[in-house]
């Protein structure tokens, strides 16, 4: 704040003589303290009579009390350390008298030799321990990330979007694809093995925000940011699998992915594989962005999660709005079904979940969880009677479908948590986050491994989705994110769960 020039002048004179006055005062308690210069007859309460102080007279009082414990304990001191040296000098004359010579001829500077090796010696195994207790760590981190590459191996890459993706998922039925939705306004479905792109759906005006495949028929359900959901049918036939590449050939997959550039991507482009643009059926009830969709047990209904606040249940047969399931206070951001039950689970901006219970026509109930201080990015069922939910408060919560009163697990993580999944078989926990990483737990809590992330592997944005893949004894797991590529790791269930 700007003030004039002899305001500023006269605080300045106030600033400094309060600091010329403590120094005063420090060094008359200085002089006072010394028992040498104190005249004999006058008490130290005396001395400090005639001198100006604010302090209240008790608590002079009190400091110089205080002051005088401090000045006993360091006479006692001092007559302690006199006695030692006399106790010094007469051992050191015994050992003089026995014949015995101390090092450098002189007792007192032996003594303090002695003493300085005892000291040097403890300094240097304390630098010793440290030493070994911080390469003990950098060892055990080299030995964590060689763990996790061997627990969780590259499959593939999948890269043929023109936009960030932000959901995946893999069939149902045979044959075994992968899905993903793009901001690009598409979704795709790709050969696991080969990473080759099969079909493009381009039936959407806006990004087309998730993607779900029917349990029993090669028909898939998409959301989009055009406010609407579609239903469209695919037909595919997947191509023979490749040879692997010669390891020894020179080839471009040395390139470093980080040096790529944002429009450039690998394999075969969308405009190049068959493309579909009409939908089966098309669902338009909303009045906002809708940000997710899955089918219910059976796939005769469908549900959508919308930016308006809103959940819709339709009829596939019919497209027909069935019930609107309202109650979120702010934006919808998941929803999922279970897998055997009609049970809906939503996600919201409003730090809330809640759970939607269908299984009586007559009764449709409804439970609100508030476990989470920020937004929750999704909840999902598991096999079991579990819902798991994680939230950009940087959580991931365990939950039993019995007692939701509080959460069973909690686990911590150091980032945002998006759109989680769990293994049907083996119940892990897939965690994609902010900060490119992907972490794997169990549901107790317990950190399983952290998939590899590097230069030349692994995402490098954030990661906003993953999905689980256990068909033909092996369990695959595909994360995606906005860096405009999905990737299909092969998880080494066995060893995992060794290693815990």
């Amino acid at each position: 704040m700007p003030v004039e020039g002899g305001s500023s002048s006269g605080s300045a004179s106030a600033a400094r003589h309060p600091k010329q006055k403590r120094k005063a005062h420090s060094l008359s308690i200085r002089r006072t303290n010394s028992t040498e210069e104190r005249p004999p007859g006058i008490q130290r309460g005396d001395m400090l009579e005639g001198q100006d102080s604010k302090l209240p007279l008790s608590l002079r009082n009190n400091l110089l009390d205080l002051f005088g414990q401090i000045e006993r304990e360091f006479e006692n001191l001092y007559i302690e350390n006199i006695e030692l040296r006399r106790e010094i000098d007469s051992l050191n004359e015994r050992l003089t008298g026995d014949g015995q010579t101390i090092e450098g001829g002189d007792p007192t500077k032996g003594a303090l030799k002695t003493k300085a090796s005892h000291s040097t010696s403890q300094l240097s195994q304390k630098l010793k321990t440290t030493y070994k207790a911080s390469t003990s760590k950098i060892v055990s981190s080299f030995k964590a990330t060689t763990g996790s590459r061997a627990l969780c191996q590259l499959l593939k890459e999948y890269m043929g979007h023109r936009d960030g993706i932000w959901d995946l998922s893999v069939t149902r039925t045979q044959p075994v694809v992968l899905g993903t939705a793009s901001a690009d306004h598409s979704a795709l479905l790709w050969s696991i093995e080969t990473g080759k792109c099969l079909l493009r759906y381009a039936g959407h005006a806006g990004s087309v925000n998730s993607i779900k495949f029917h349990p029993t028929e090669q028909m898939a359900l998409t959301a989009s940011g055009d406010q609407t959901a579609h239903i469209w049918r695919y037909m595919v036939q997947l191509p023979a699998p490749q040879p692997p590449p010669d390891v020894s050939a020179p080839c471009d997959d040395d390139q470093d992915s980080s040096d790529r550039e944002e429009g450039e991507v690998d394999g075969e482009g969308p405009c190049e594989v068959p493309t579909v643009r009409v939908a089966t059926a098309t669902l338009k009830s909303h009045q906002g962005v809708v940000i997710a969709a899955d089918w219910l047990v059976g796939g005769r209904q469908v549900v959508t999660a919308s930016w308006d606040r809103a959940a819709n249940l339709y009829e596939v047969e019919t497209s027909e709005l069935v019930h609107t399931l309202t109650g979120h206070d702010q934006e919808l951001t998941h929803c999922c079904t279970h897998p055997t039950q009609r049970l809906v689970v939503t996600s919201s901006r409003d730090t809330t979940f809640r759970l939607w219970d269908f299984r009586d026509p007559s009764i449709h109930s409804v439970n609100v969880f508030q476990g989470h201080t920020d937004t929750v990015t999704s909840a999902v069922f598991t096999v079991g009677d579990n819902v798991v939910s994680g939230s950009d408060d940087r959580t991931v919560k365990v939950w039993d479908l019995k007692n939701m009163r509080s959460p069973i697990a909690t686990i911590r993580t150091d980032s945002a948590v998006n759109r989680i999944s769990v293994s049907a078989n083996q119940r892990i926990i897939a965690l994609p986050h902010d900060n490119r990483q992907v972490r794997l737990f169990d549901m107790s809590g317990v950190r399983l491994a952290r998939l590899p992330r590097s230069n030349r592997m692994g995402h490098r944005r954030m990661v906003c989705c993953t999905a689980w893949n256990e068909e033909n004894q092996s369990c695959n797991l595909f994360t995606c994110g906005f860096d405009r590529q999905a990737i299909g790791w092969n998880i080494n269930i066995p060893a995992l769960l060794q290693e815990k």
